[in-house]
């Protein structure tokens, strides 16, 4: 059920995307807010009944859900409960279009506009670029999305299916995500004035994304280094690993690095202002081929190559419990 589960969802979101996943989101972001605004006042135990009641109540009820689906109802239910649910947490078209805008003005020669919805996409500060460094941005954010949007959601939807929990792995993963942003970054304004997350919440949602990611950060490096550069992939996965042991991203980003002999900076910005690279200072590199509009393709065959692979380990996997 895990496999056919993934391949109607990956099949459906192509043929036809989720065009309410900013909708989600923001109901999400609103819907934590509220319990921000309510339940966080400073202490541990407000900071976990928070994240509890956004993260791991409607974790549950999916896993409820579930579990009636499959004892009062069939296999059938259950299989179209977690195509359903996966179709709303998975998916490359969810962000690919912002990729394929940009990349669009890029190939027309609109390199300020390309920088524009780049700024606008991550919500950033845009500032004049050389176009291989916009490139590299580009690069950086598109594979994060990719392991946010697509690899961490499969890897934590077949760990907790393989307990018996269904799809719910998928909705954990997606709600840690959303609430590391909207806790940790997000404005929220109630009556002029700013509100922002109590220390406690903010160690607590920080912590917890940390370790939530930190088994699919590595499992989607090791992928990317099967399906490229293995030998370059590793050796500036462990290049990068005392620098940013403590970043889930740099993994993904070195490891990308060293599997395209691309030169990519080590972690994605934030809040800070678009630079160039030999401006800033701020980024460790090694040293690798710097990215060219052609390279774009090179990522996006990266991308689709290790969810074949993984799509192909998920289908000997189901194969061989059916044999036996």
């Amino acid at each position: 059920m895990i496999f056919l589960s993934l391949l109607f969802a990956f099949l459906i979101e192509q043929v036809r995307p989720f065009v309410y996943n900013s909708w989600v989101i923001e109901q999400v972001a609103k819907g934590a807010q509220w319990i921000r605004l309510h339940l966080d006042a400073g202490l541990e135990k407000q900071a976990w009944a928070a994240w509890s009641a956004v993260a791991l109540i409607p974790t549950l009820l999916v896993a409820v859900i579930y579990w009636f689906m499959i004892e009062w109802g069939s296999w059938l239910l259950g299989l179209l409960w977690s195509v359903a649910v996966l179709y709303v947490c998975l998916g490359f078209r969810q962000f690919s279009f912002h990729f394929t805008e940009i990349r669009d003005a890029l190939e027309s020669g609109k390199d300020e506009e390309a920088g524009a919805l780049l700024a606008k996409w991550r919500n950033l500060e845009y500032n004049d670029l050389k176009p291989s460094t916009l490139i590299r941005y580009l690069v950086e954010h598109s594979v994060v999305q990719a392991h946010r949007h697509v690899f961490g959601v499969l890897y934590w939807y077949c760990i907790l299916a393989v307990m018996g929990l269904g799809p719910a792995g998928a909705v954990l993963y997606r709600l840690c995500e959303i609430l590391v942003y909207v806790w940790t970054e997000q404005k929220d304004i109630v009556e002029g004035e700013e509100i922002v997350s109590s220390e406690p919440l903010l160690k607590l949602t920080r912590q917890i994304w940390f370790y939530i990611d930190w088994l699919p950060t590595r499992l989607t490096a090791i992928s990317f280094a099967i399906v490229g550069n293995f030998e370059e992939a590793i050796d500036s996965w462990r290049f990068h690993l005392n620098r940013y042991e403590q970043n889930n991203d740099a993994v993904i980003l070195a490891t990308t690095a060293g599997a395209l002999n691309l030169e990519l900076g080590v972690t994605p910005l934030k809040s800070d202002p678009f630079l160039d690279s030999d401006e800033s200072g701020i980024r460790d590199t090694q040293r690798g081929q710097l990215p060219q509009l052609a390279h774009l393709k090179t990522v996006v065959g990266l991308l689709w190559r290790s969810v074949v692979m993984w799509m192909l380990i998920l289908a000997l996997f189901s194969l061989s419990r059916l044999l036996s």
